[in-house]
């Protein structure tokens, strides 16, 4: 019988890895055979994930504190996970930020913060990983975390920098697609929804957020812990030799309207 999805000996590199859907998505490809690099900018935090999926899944990792906004130290990072494993299958480009403001208030400081860390970061650790990894292997998966506010504007919660920055995610994504698919490299994003996760749930469990998911969600709630896990292991498995360039959207239909 075929495992579609086995990764087991692949090597996978996750970007904010020290908390919420990074760290889902981490144990979602160790639980599939894979070894895990814990990136983030916070050392314990990222050590603390390293070792419990390391005991839990029973597959090597690897915890390497990164600022991805840092050309550097993100080489010096892809450089490590080299001299240890010597390959990089698998790159989640999920560690981001998130400016909350009027857009006539926003400061240039937080426009340029967002784009620094959301887009730039994601094209600096890609380009790194490819150049170093996966153009040499002739193979890689890349994986670009965008958001449904790369996609669509919002009325409830103002964050233009936000969406200006998933938006060039998703169009990033495209153009590496276009441009590595010769080294059999696939580029891909996936646009999450609203997600429970510890810094998340008292926010969507509040009246005003319940009913926005009733009015705004064709599903009429918010996505649950592991409901990201299955959109990841696909995207990440050999299964997916032929989708490249696509930005697919798990929103629970959000973007659907």
């Amino acid at each position: 019988m075929t495992n579609y999805f086995d990764l087991t000996g692949h090597v996978a590199i996750v970007t904010g890895c020290s908390t919420g859907l990074g760290v889902q998505m981490a144990k979602a490809l160790a639980n599939q055979g894979a070894k895990i690099v814990a990136v983030a900018r916070r050392k314990e935090l990222i050590e603390q994930v390293a070792k419990e999926i390391a005991d839990t899944y029973k597959v090597e990792t690897l915890a390497i504190p990164c600022d991805i906004t840092d050309t550097e130290k993100v080489n010096a990072c892809v450089d490590e996970v080299l001299k240890k494993f010597g390959r990089i299958d698998i790159l989640i480009n999920n560690a981001g930020t998130g400016a909350v403001a009027p857009a006539e208030d926003i400061t240039d400081e937080q426009f340029y913060s967002e784009m620094n860390v959301d887009l730039a970061g994601t094209f600096k650790f890609a380009r790194a990983v490819a150049k170093k990894a996966m153009i040499p292997a002739n193979y890689g998966r890349v994986i670009n975390i965008a958001s449904m506010y790369g996609l669509v504007g919002n009325k409830i919660c103002g964050s233009a920098p936000y969406h200006a920055a998933k938006g060039g995610v998703v169009n990033l994504t495209r153009a590496l697609a276009a441009e590595w698919g010769k080294y059999k490299i696939t580029v891909n994003s996936i646009c999450p929804g609203y997600f429970y996760t510890p810094l998340t749930k008292e926010t969507l469990d509040s009246d005003f957020f319940q009913q926005n998911a009733k009015t705004m969600i064709p599903l009429e709630r918010y996505g649950k812990e592991g409901e990201l896990d299955s959109t990841a292991i696909f995207l990440a498995s050999p299964a997916s030799t032929y989708v490249t360039g696509v930005n697919l959207a798990v929103d629970g239909g959000y973007t659907c309207m």
